[in-house]
């Protein structure tokens, strides 16, 4: 038994990671259109109709902008809280809107999916096998530790460099909001994270939300590369899909019938 994982992308621009087993899968977060998402799924050799449910992280344009579209053609059920409906601000029909709580495990087939508080983070389990999705948070609070160290598999944020962000040019109250607790995630953030409180049976970490302005996926590469052991390191893209990857228990592999496609020369989507 496995799951597989890819970051659709991963980015200010859109963000939408596939989770799924054999049988059915689910979308976290849908910032990128109806169209480009099935074209990505295509790419990879993925089945829409697999996927069974959306669930939406927050309310910022990057995480939902293609969840209308995506909900009205599949007739998904879009798995949101009551404030991030109340702010989002999006047309679903309201018969496939479903709520969930802090720490309630709900079941999609065979996933169960626990959400957890700490800005935007969530739980996928199946068969013993845990991936978890940490993005867009300003700090690494216990229960962000504590789900990470029981992960498989983890998207994590590493959204920028403390010396890009203080050098660049962005007004000093957006620099600060960024650096704060209600912000994002450091290269250094996730590095110690990573460091200190991975699981020895994290296979792959698909580092995410990269700053387009503020940091470098070369940077990040080595950064993380150093420290890796085992992990596989994975830079997610702001501009298409990563590989379809297979996590199983004790294992660590390509999914077999995953097909790279044409990837722009300045784009780094994976390392290996």
């Amino acid at each position: 038994m496995a799951l597989y994982i890819s970051s659709l992308n991963s980015g200010s621009n859109g963000n939408c990671f596939y989770v799924g087993n054999d049988d059915e899968a689910i979308l976290i977060d849908a910032g990128i259109s109806c169209r480009e998402t099935e074209k990505r799924m295509k790419r990879l050799n993925l089945d829409m109709g697999k996927v069974k449910a959306i669930f939406i992280s927050h309310e910022h344009s990057d995480h939902i902008t293609g969840v209308p579209a995506l909900s009205k053609k599949y007739r998904l059920p879009v798995f949101i809280t009551q404030p991030t409906l109340k702010y989002a601000y999006i047309p679903v029909d309201q018969e496939l809107v479903q709520g969930f709580k802090h720490k309630k495990a709900l079941s999609i087939g065979g996933l169960q999916v626990t959400a957890f508080k700490k800005s935007h983070d969530a739980m996928i389990s199946y068969k013993g096998i845990s991936v978890g999705v940490f993005t867009d948070m300003g700090y690494c609070c216990k229960e962000v530790i504590r789900h990470f160290g029981q992960c498989d598999a983890a998207f994590l944020e590493s959204n920028y460099c403390e010396d890009m962000l203080m050098k660049g040019n962005y007004p000093y109250h957006l620099k600060q909001r960024i650096h704060g607790d209600e912000g994002h995630l450091s290269n250094t953030q996730a590095l110690e994270l990573f460091r200190h409180y991975r699981s020895r049976s994290l296979s792959h970490l698909i580092l995410s939300h990269l700053s387009k302005n503020n940091n470098s996926p070369q940077l990040v590469e080595r950064l993380f590369n150093e420290h890796a052991g085992a992990t596989r390191i994975v830079v997610a893209s702001r501009y298409e899909e990563t590989p379809v990857f297979c996590i199983e228990k004790g294992k660590s592999t390509h999914r077999s019938s995953f097909v790279a496609p044409a990837q722009p020369e300045h784009v780094q989507l994976s390392l290996f």
